[in-house]
């Protein structure tokens, strides 16, 4: 590769027509001197840089980088597969510690009652992990600070917060060695998903997003917040205290005092404590009822839902936003490729600026490209099929098409078979009719297992006959293998498995026949009254027991069978391949909040009998945390801590925390797990809804044009969201790519 110091002049340089101010000085040039030693050279260096703005397009990423010699091939080895999962595996490594650190998540329960005492760390075993991760952190915000240049540096606000985040990391990480690891809180801790949000654009993108939608979402908040407190004062107004205790309940269990009553009002609005907190009220005065009733119409059903709406009105063009922006990139990236590889077109033309692109400078460019060979060869067939010398802008852009099409394998050719016998045979078993067959015997096979559950509910397992269940899974497992073997019969290996179906049934298939030969060959065939000892690693109910479940799983081959659930459930996998910026976000949230409960809560829930705070099961009350016995929920380890977290995030009895922590750690909790319940099921799982209600919609209204474009595209290719969607995309005009052309900080072209 040139030398980058070799270059003087910009690309398409100011004689060319265009502007010096954004261009810094060594900026390389494709074609500034036509002749001489240094002309091969600069061809190869637009062709590199046309490399690397197609990749660019193929994955969105935006193109604004350096883009001289040396900085090309740091640039491709950083976004190579190995860098990248480099990358992703200290991201993963270094979130990971926090089960590890202390305190330490290595034990096999969380209950506080019989947890044993765990495996701690020593002291720079994990600090030595930590500082490996930092100093691929620190090489990684290096080199993205250098191929963006200094100038987007300092106006890239992700950028700069990463270096400050190293660098805080980087100071708490030596006072935690100063101080032996004994400091009370580790500052970096808190810091470290911040990691993985700056390494996704998708996240990045959300966050922006749930920004610009909080005004609208504070709002409504200020509104349920107004609501929570008439009805508090309503109620503190409306159960005062009586003499008689034992109808002064509702007084003294949820209108205690001010806090008590907007804690009570606060688990309702959530219906976690209804009917519980009216049933005192409403047995001394049924019309109290009215009250509960007007509070959960207004605030659950209504204010509630109302904040959905406007969560979903605000994301409803998020998912048209983010395509619209990953068409511009990828768009740009195209034609930056393409005027770059146009510029070596006109070296010893007439026409200074040329005409077009060579196919053969397209095919060379596309060889180097990381691109998969079965995009590359469709890429090609479509160049063959042109005629004409030069390929235009608007025919170069067209080459790109195929990126939106996921290339798939066509169907191999069946056996062909001689005897008209077996002809019949393949035509019948090759048959759709068959795999209606197979499901059939599927289903009756799992209603089998579950009349032998319902049968059975109240046998123990070793009092239990399974001789008539056993003879019928033996029967079962026997037709399965028969259609496998029938299957491959009629459509070959390769086209058996050229199917995922197939594949997952013939996988599942081998499994119960292992299963069921072991079962055989150590329990021996079944018998009326076969109850034989436990033999090697599992009993004989072990072993039927994994054999049931494995054939429910089995189940699951119909689902392509049926159109509509079929639709369904590639909707389903499409969101979750589309959404995963939103699992980050959560994830982040998850990581941020048990950290800070383990630092606020570790060890304030003691087990039974240690303290005068954790009575005996018999003497807690009811409902209470002791008397359910929720022990194992508690902050005494990260891996507790998101457990804890999950089961609040649900709602289903989380008073009975708020109450817990109340007690044990002071009622300053309440502001953690109300803040907690605002994140996620307020704020996240909000968002998360109005977002599967955009794409499940866009998807299920569409479903007919897919089935459209699929039509046209045959049986190689299937399309992305992308090609979906592009109908109602706005493609970006030509203005507009001139104009961010234009305005690259390391790359000139002419107006």
């Amino acid at each position: 590769m040139a030398d980058p110091r070799e270059e003087s002049e910009p690309l398409l340089s100011r004689t060319r027509g265009g502007s010096a101010r954004h261009t810094p000085a060594g900026v390389p040039s494709c074609h500034s001197v036509q002749v001489g030693p240094g002309a091969v050279a600069r061809r190869d260096l637009c062709l590199d840089q046309a490399v690397v703005f197609i990749e660019d397009a193929i994955q969105y990423r935006s193109i604004n980088h350096r883009v001289d010699a040396r900085s090309l091939w740091l640039y491709r080895r950083y976004y190579s597969s190995t860098s990248q999962w480099t990358l992703s595996f200290t991201i993963f490594l270094i979130l990971a510690l926090a089960f590890i650190e202390t305190p330490s998540s290595l034990t096999s329960t969380s209950d506080v009652r019989y947890r044993p005492a765990p495996w701690e760390p020593p002291c720079g075993l994990t600090e030595g992990v930590e500082a490996l991760c930092l100093l691929v952190f620190a090489a990684d915000v290096s080199v993205k600070s250098y191929l963006v240049g200094w100038a987007q540096f300092r106006k890239n606000p992700w950028l700069l917060a990463y270096l400050v985040v190293l660098l805080v990391s980087l100071v708490d990480w030596t006072v935690s060695l100063s101080l032996i690891c004994q400091e009370p809180v580790r500052v970096r801790r808190l810091l470290r998903p911040f990691f993985l949000m700056q390494n996704s654009s998708m996240m990045k993108k959300t966050l922006k997003c749930i920004r610009w939608s909080l005004p609208e979402m504070a709002s409504i908040g200020l509104l349920l917040a107004a609501h929570l407190c008439l009805f508090t004062v309503l109620g503190m107004l409306l159960f005062p205290g009586e003499k008689d205790d034992r109808r002064d309940r509702q007084r003294l269990t949820y209108f205690r005092n001010l806090p008590e009553a907007l804690t009570s009002l606060l688990v309702l609005l959530t219906t976690a404590n209804n009917p519980d907190v009216m049933i005192p009220a409403y047995s001394k005065n049924r019309l109290y009822a009215i009250f509960f009733i007007a509070f959960t119409l207004i605030g659950s059903l209504f204010l509630m839902n109302l904040l959905t709406a406007i969560i979903y009105n605000q994301f409803r063009g998020y998912l048209m936003k983010s395509l619209q922006t990953s068409l511009l990139r990828r768009r740009l990236g195209i034609r930056a490729a393409y005027k770059v590889l146009s510029s070596t077109t006109a070296e010893g033309e007439a026409h200074p600026e040329g005409v077009g692109v060579k196919p053969q400078d397209f095919l060379q460019v596309l060889q180097k490209v990381q691109l998969d060979s079965d995009h590359k060869q469709a890429i090609t067939e479509k160049l063959h099929s042109r005629s004409g010398d030069l390929l235009s802008a608007d025919e170069f852009q067209k080459l790109f098409d195929e990126f939106d099409k996921r290339v798939i394998k066509e169907h191999p050719p069946r056996p062909e078979y001689r005897p008209q016998f077996l002809q019949s045979a393949q035509f019948l078993f090759g048959h759709h009719y068959f795999d209606y067959l197979g499901n059939l015997m599927a289903l009756g096979n799992l209603v089998t297992i579950c009349v032998f559950l319902v049968l059975d509910a109240h046998v123990l397992p070793k009092d239990r006959d399974d001789f008539v269940l056993g003879i019928l899974n033996c029967v079962f497992i026997l037709y399965y293998l028969l259609e496998m073997l029938l299957k491959v019969f009629a459509l070959g290996l390769r086209g058996y498995l050229v199917s995922c179906s197939n594949v997952f049934d013939g996988l599942l298939t081998a499994v119960l026949l292992v299963l069921e030969i072991s079962t055989l060959a150590v329990y021996r065939f079944p018998h009326p009254g076969w109850k034989p000892e436990a033999l090697g690693l599992l009993s004989l109910w072990d072993v039927t027991r994994l054999v049931n479940v494995l054939i429910a799983f089995r189940f699951l081959r119909i689902i392509p069978s049926m159109e509509l659930m079929a639709v369904v459930a590639s909707t389903i996998l499409d969101l979750i391949r589309n959404m995963r910026a939103f699992g980050g976000i959560l994830a982040v949230a998850y990581y941020v909040f048990a950290i800070i409960g383990v630092t606020l809560f570790r060890g304030v829930i003691v087990a039974p009998g240690n303290s005068s705070l954790a009575p005996d099961n018999g003497s807690a009350p009811c409902g209470s945390f002791e008397q359910l016995e929720y022990w194992t929920n508690n902050f005494d380890d990260f891996a507790a801590a998101l457990v804890t977290l999950w089961d609040v995030m649900v709602v289903n009895n989380w008073q009975v925390f708020l109450d817990a922590f109340r007690r044990y750690a002071g009622p300053w909790s309440k502001i953690y797990f109300v803040l907690w319940w605002l994140v996620s099921s307020v704020l996240w799982v909000n968002l998360f809804l109005a977002l599967i209600l955009e794409n499940f919609l866009h998807k299920w209204d569409r479903r007919s044009h897919l089935q459209s474009l699929t039509g046209d595209l045959g049986a190689t290719s299937e399309v992305t969201v992308e090609l979906l969607f592009r109908d109602v995309l706005e493609e970006p005009t030509e203005e507009e790519l001139t104009e961010k052309l234009s305005h690259h900080p390391h790359l000139q072209l002419c107006r």
